[in-house]
């Protein structure tokens, strides 16, 4: 059984104005998600800027989330590191907790081989008892997951049970699906790829969209997976314009921009990323409006 279906939020982490974790926001921003249909809460991701978050803090947010979600929807712990040994330590800090599954990284800048990459899943996950999604984002590593090493670990190590794919390759991701045999739960990490991935077997979407769109990221999954294939992709193809526009910039700087806009008061970012360019601040409302999300 999947750890979930449909979309995931990988929600943001806010920050008041002394930079520390504004756990007061961030239990409005999940109470948000909960109302609007969000499926899983996927916490200490790349949106919520966990490279700069110290292991303190990302353990206490982890903890902070389990607590405010409540079993309502799963929770999925990014625990992922580029140390095999901190990411273990933190995956199993992240289980105690009762996070319901973890979300692993490819390891970043080592640039390990495939057979290195297997070790390092390997060892994560055989740490853990819980289920464990494998994150490949090689635009952010510089590291790319293939097919074959993917399906292997889905196969050999009972706890790791699917991916989230960020390539953009859909001809890999065919490639990884074809292979997999149904052994494989696929996510899509690109917003702008829901529907095609879900037409591969996808089990749903790991979201940046969903911080900002939960409602309408829920539905394009759920029409999906209803048989509403052309409901779907209207959808999909609707987000098409706010997905760049949340993509304009690196991830998470848009978003957070965005969330700011809609008076959610998520604070700045932590460096080294920056506030966006102006110009690009005047494409990602024009993109809101045109989607009603903003007025």
């Amino acid at each position: 059984m999947a750890v979930f279906t449909g979309a995931g939020v990988a929600i943001v982490t806010p920050f008041n104005e002394s930079n520390e974790v504004n756990y007061e926001k961030f239990a409005e921003l999940l109470e948000f998600q909960i109302q609007n249909g969000t499926d899983a809460v996927i916490v200490c991701g790349t949106t919520g800027e966990a490279s700069t978050l110290t292991h303190k803090e990302h353990l206490d947010l982890i903890r902070f989330c389990i607590e405010k979600v409540a079993g309502r929807v799963p929770v999925v712990a990014g625990t992922g590191s580029n140390c095999t040994e901190t990411a273990k330590y933190l995956s199993q800090e992240a289980e105690k907790n009762g996070a319901d599954a973890l979300l692993v990284v490819t390891p970043y800048y080592n640039k390990a081989t495939q057979k290195g990459l297997y070790s390092h899943f390997k060892a994560v996950a055989d740490s853990v008892k819980i289920p464990v999604i494998l994150y490949n984002v090689p635009g952010r590593t510089g590291c790319n997951i293939l097919p074959e090493t993917a399906v292997r670990l889905c196969r050999e190590v009972e706890n790791i049970v699917g991916i989230k794919e960020a390539s953009g390759n859909i001809s890999q991701v065919a490639k990884l699906m074809s292979l997999a045999e149904g052994a494989v739960d696929l996510y899509s990490g690109n917003d702008d790829q829901i529907v095609p991935l879900l037409s591969l077997g996808g089990k749903g979407v790991i979201s940046v969209l969903s911080n900002v769109a939960p409602r309408e990221t829920h539905e394009i999954c759920e029409k999906f997976f209803a048989g509403d294939v052309k409901g779907s992709c209207e959808l999909q193809l609707k987000a098409m314009e706010l997905c760049d526009a949340l993509f304009c910039e690196v991830n998470p700087i848009p978003v957070k921009k965005a969330l700011n806009l809609m008076g959610m008061e998520t604070g700045a970012l932590r460096m080294p990323l920056s506030e966006m360019e102006e110009a690009n601040v005047s494409k990602l409302e024009k993109a809101m409006k045109n989607f009603g999300i903003l007025s």
